[in-house]
This record gives C-alpha cells, structure tokens and sequence, in this order.
C-alpha cells in the first residue's frame, strides 16, 4: 500500500482530484486540516527571497515593464 499525501488549495482542483481517484477506483481520506508549517531557516529563506524575486521580475517582463538581456549578452558579460 502506498501513501500519498496532496495540499490543494482550491476546490476546483480538489474536485477534479477527487473525481480522478473515483474513476480509478481509489479510497481516499480528506483531511481539512492546515498542515503545520515551521519556519524557513536562513538559507531557506534566503532561497524563498531569491525565488520570489525572479518570479516578480518574469511577471513584470511578461507585462512588458522591464526587458531581459539576451543570452548572448549575459555571456559577453563574463
């Protein structure tokens, strides 16, 4: 037997989820409960920070507020 645990956030997917273990025929539990988080020691953070930066950055070039430089560019660079 085999375990699996999700965290979905939203009931759409957890519907959609649902439906796919029905259709396979699998038992499932549904826990409601917030699973318990600890905090992010230094280096986790500083990797969280790092991520979240990038992510703002892609979304402000996807919006067209800011331009990446090329490939070509960045390798000139070094």
């Amino acid at each position: 037997m085999t375990t699996l645990t999700v965290n979905i956030e939203d009931k759409k997917t957890e519907k959609a989820i649902k439906a796919i273990l029905d259709a396979f025929g699998l038992d499932y539990n549904v826990d409601k409960t917030a699973p318990a988080t600890r905090p992010l020691n230094k280096q986790e953070q500083k990797m969280y920070d790092r991520l979240e930066k990038s992510a703002k950055e892609i979304k402000l070039y996807k919006e067209g507020k800011i331009k990446f430089q090329s490939a070509r560019e960045f390798l000139n660079e070094l």
